[in-house]
């Protein structure tokens, strides 16, 4: 059928032949705007791709900070704050997940006494201030004074490069 009013303004009904090449004929319009053009977004899509679907991995299985490894290593260094054991918990979270990504563990790494988790926890601030996602606040701008003028000359740089203007 035609599709068009009758002249008492009811429109008429379609047969099912009609119905399913509308139907057809909208689906593959809409797959069609979905899909790259081009090689170069093409390869843009797929690196996308790629790029969520490690991250997911990582998420699900535990293969980075955002997994449940992750999430129990991190929360065995916050649980260790205070404690001797601080400087084992922090050890142990950058020997499998590397500095922390996250402003407020590395600012528990600051509390160790060891230097390589002092360090850890700086390189940490470092990588989040590089990314613009570090807000330095005024305990942690004091903290970071209090390494600068420290003797581990090492620990002291790192923490002075951070409290330059960025």
């Amino acid at each position: 059928m035609s599709g068009e009013r009758d002249g008492d303004g009811e429109r008429p009904r379609l047969s099912w032949s009609e119905i399913d090449k509308r139907r057809d004929r909208g689906r593959s319009g809409a797959r069609d705007e979905r899909r790259p053009r081009g090689a170069a977004a093409e390869a843009r899509a797929r690196h996308a791709t790629e790029a969520y679907l490690r991250e997911a991995g990582a998420k699900l299985f535990g293969a980075g900070p955002g997994g449940p490894r992750g999430d129990r290593l991190a929360r065995a260094v916050r649980e260790a704050h205070g404690t001797p054991g601080l400087d084992a918990a922090c050890a142990a979270y950058v020997a499998e997940l590397g500095p922390p990504r996250d402003a407020a563990l590395a600012s528990v790494f600051l509390d160790a006494r060891a230097g390589e988790a002092l360090l850890a926890g700086l390189a940490g601030l470092a990588a989040l201030r590089a990314e613009g996602r570090l807000q330095i606040s005024r305990a942690l701008r004091g903290r970071l004074r209090l390494l600068a003028d420290g003797a581990d000359e090492e620990v002291a740089a790192a923490a002075e490069a951070l409290l330059e203007p960025a």
